[in-house]
């Protein structure tokens, strides 16, 4: 029986959702030890909530410098070898940095950084120090969004022609709509979020899913954003237009003020000989549509399914799997890499993910400010 790999958390304590989700999906194909890590700012509570999760409160650090110091004081078999960071967005870069240059394997919660230029030296440190890094696009584990990109790989659509990526969700109607609210939330202050909500929250899961799915890389985009008020300096909606070349087109629409959304994640895939559709609220089902042919509904756990696909479904066909599952995916696809074993590269997304899709933000923010121009997406 193999050894589960030790695992540190820091952020996502009370009643973090990040948290939870992680925590779930950790568990979830018994690969991994919570064992340790800085729940929360204050060390007493980070203290209290490992005791109710039922972890010992010995490895509970008052801070990330101390969590270093002290694991690597302890033999390497005891280590923590991977450590989950669920903080805030201006937390990843500088708390993903110092865990590479320690030796530990990160997996980091998106966005991977709060500018292209730190992404950049992420990168360069983490080649550096051969570490595995996971960026969570949590959408990328679903088994149908699996299946949708074996099948495009495989030709079954044939040449892409049309990308039509929507994110749409309404919760940040009852802050936006209150100075007081908008000019007070960690979401909308750039210093601790970074120069993008909505682009840097739902728009890069749908530029990341783009590329993940069809396997194309964007290489230009225009960007038109909504402030909605004067005060209010970072995007809540926005529309990016999308060139993958000068025949494969397409647009991400994303919005955080459509009044009633919850999570409204659709995925649009049109080729010359049939199209893909997948909704993450109906994450079980995959449509296959072709001109003349009734349309075709895939769900995961059959065997016409891709081994990639049926890698990541737990259950037997008839049994929904849900945002718990993905992650898990991608969670089982870490611990892979870090085991030394044979992995699918779209097991998990990976530090380039994360570099590309801050590459995004920061141009869709210019384009959007130089009066919504073509902008190229760096190679």
């Amino acid at each position: 029986m193999s050894r589960k790999i030790k695992l540190g958390i820091l952020g996502g304590g009370g009643d973090s959702l990040i948290g939870i989700l992680h925590r779930v999906a950790s568990a979830m194909y018994d690969k991994y030890e919570v064992v340790g890590g800085a729940f929360n700012p204050e060390l007493e509570e980070s203290i209290s909530f490992a005791k109710e999760i039922g972890i010992g409160t010995d490895r509970i650090y008052k801070d990330i410098d101390t969590l270093i110091e002290k694991e690597k004081s302890l033999p390497e078999n005891e280590r923590i070898q991977v450590v989950s960071v669920l903080t805030p967005n201006f937390l990843h870069f500088p708390m993903a940095k110092k865990l590479l240059e320690n030796g530990f394997n990160v997996i980091c919660e998106k966005p991977m950084t709060t500018t292209y230029e730190e992404a950049k030296i992420l990168q360069e440190t983490q080649e550096k120090s051969g570490s595995i890094f996971a960026v969570t696009y949590t959408y990328t584990g679903y088994p149908m969004v699996r299946q949708m990109k074996e099948m495009i790989a495989n030709g079954e659509l044939g040449k892409i022609q049309k990308i039509d990526v929507q994110y749409y969700q309404g919760w940040i109607n009852s802050i936006i709509h209150d100075k007081e609210k908008r000019s007070s939330t960690w979401r909308l202050n750039p210093e601790k979020s970074g120069i993008s909500c909505c682009v840097g929250d739902i728009g890069t899961h749908a530029f990341d899913m783009v590329e993940y799915v069809t396997g194309l890389e964007v290489r230009e985009i225009l960007a038109d954003l909504n402030y909605l008020y004067k005060d209010n300096v970072m995007d809540i909606d926005g529309t990016v237009l999308l060139r993958c070349s000068e025949y494969v087109k397409g647009v991400i629409r994303s919005s955080q003020i459509a009044t009633g959304e919850e999570n409204n994640f659709t995925v649009k895939i049109y080729g010359e000989k049939a199209g893909l559709k997948w909704e993450q609220e109906n994450p079980n089902y995959l449509y296959m549509l072709e001109e003349g042919q009734p349309m075709r509904v895939l769900k995961p756990g059959h065997p016409y399914n891709s081994k990639l696909s049926l890698d990541g479904t737990k259950l037997p066909p008839g049994h929904p799997e849900g945002i718990f599952d993905s992650m898990g995916n991608i969670y089982k696809g870490v611990a892979r890499a870090i085991n030394g074993e044979d992995y699918h590269p779209a097991e998990f997304p990976q530090l380039r993910d994360g570099l590309r899709g801050m590459n995004f933000i920061e141009k869709a923010v210019h384009s959007h400010k130089e009066g919504n121009v073509w902008v190229k997406i760096d190679e």
